[in-house]
């Protein structure tokens, strides 16, 4: 299967990228309107009410890895579906999408020092050498040409809270990394929403109880059927097969393309104009990712 290799790998995770720089622009521009563990409460029903009636038949058939397995899958399951995109669409409650993609750069970082301290796996030149080349991308696009501004910008609540995002999406990329589940991509997915679901759940009914429903709207029904299908399904089939074939120290260096996708929405989308420094910034994080991922061995 052309997924299954490492070109098949890298184009899974380009595409994981877009979809994912579209959630967080979903997450802004729903915000204040949306609340954020709602609308990640119901994005993840949506994902599973389509996604079970393909994959049932397999989790029949797996029944007895998931019996062994069920504590690895719960744990990852709390990690990735219940927390990181519930801490994301707080997180943009109080910051920007840009600055959103931006602390989610920290991801390579933050599997880096999981992988050294569950894997004791140390990074390659090539991938240290491809996330610098990378991160001066980064720096020229979110500085608008003068990357020093960017060290300039302090960090409010949201950014925090992103922090505390990309520790946990982390630490979900190395344990899945460590604890390999032997289960199809999709009947995986789907056994974890089985858990995370319910374990967001309580979450979710203490929001209501503060007041905070979820409307049936055109914004909410647009924004509950694109993070269940193109950042739910999509994206996470794609995020886990790059971290089975690349590993999660090479796989978090696509979480780099996402401000570079979040400006050219900008541009598509808010009609913003395109400078140099996107051209020039998009080159260089590409060229980063050629590198990192210009090697024989996975990293």
């Amino acid at each position: 299967m052309f997924f299954a290799t490492r070109k098949g790998a890298v184009c899974g995770l380009i595409i994981g990228a877009l979809a994912w720089a579209g959630n967080a622009l979903v997450a802004r521009a729903s915000a204040g309107m949306l609340p954020p563990v709602g609308l990640s409460f119901w994005r993840w029903v949506v994902a599973l009410a389509l996604l079970l009636p393909f994959t049932l038949p397999s989790l029949m058939r797996h029944r007895d890895v998931l019996v062994v397995h069920w504590p690895r899958i719960a744990l990852l399951a709390a990690l990735s579906i219940s927390s990181y995109n519930t801490l994301m669409y707080q997180a943009a409650q109080s910051t920007t999408a840009i600055n959103i993609t931006l602390v989610n750069t920290g991801l390579p970082v933050a599997a880096f020092i999981w992988s050294i301290l569950l894997l004791r796996q140390w990074p390659t030149r090539l991938t240290l050498g491809g996330t610098v080349l990378s991160f001066c991308g980064l720096l020229l696009i979110l500085g608008r040409g003068e990357p020093t501004q960017v060290f300039a910008q302090g960090m409010n609540r949201g950014d925090l809270i992103m922090v505390l995002a990309v520790l946990t999406w982390g630490l979900y990329s190395v344990l899945l990394r460590r604890w390999p589940v032997p289960l199809p991509g999709f009947t995986l997915l789907a056994a974890m929403l089985l858990f995370g679901v319910p374990i967001l759940l309580p979450f979710y009914l203490w929001e209501v109880g503060q007041g905070a429903t979820m409307p049936l709207s055109a914004v909410s029904v647009g924004a509950v059927l694109y993070t269940a299908v193109m950042a739910s399904l999509v994206a996470y089939s794609a995020w886990n097969n790059g971290v089975k074939v690349l590993g999660p120290g090479t796989a978090s260096l696509f979480s780099y393309l996402m401000p570079v996708f979040a400006s050219l929405f900008g541009v598509l989308l808010l009609g913003e104009q395109l400078h140099g420094y996107h051209l020039l910034g998009g080159s260089l994080t590409f060229a980063g990712l050629v590198l990192a991922t210009w090697q024989g061995r996975k990293a």
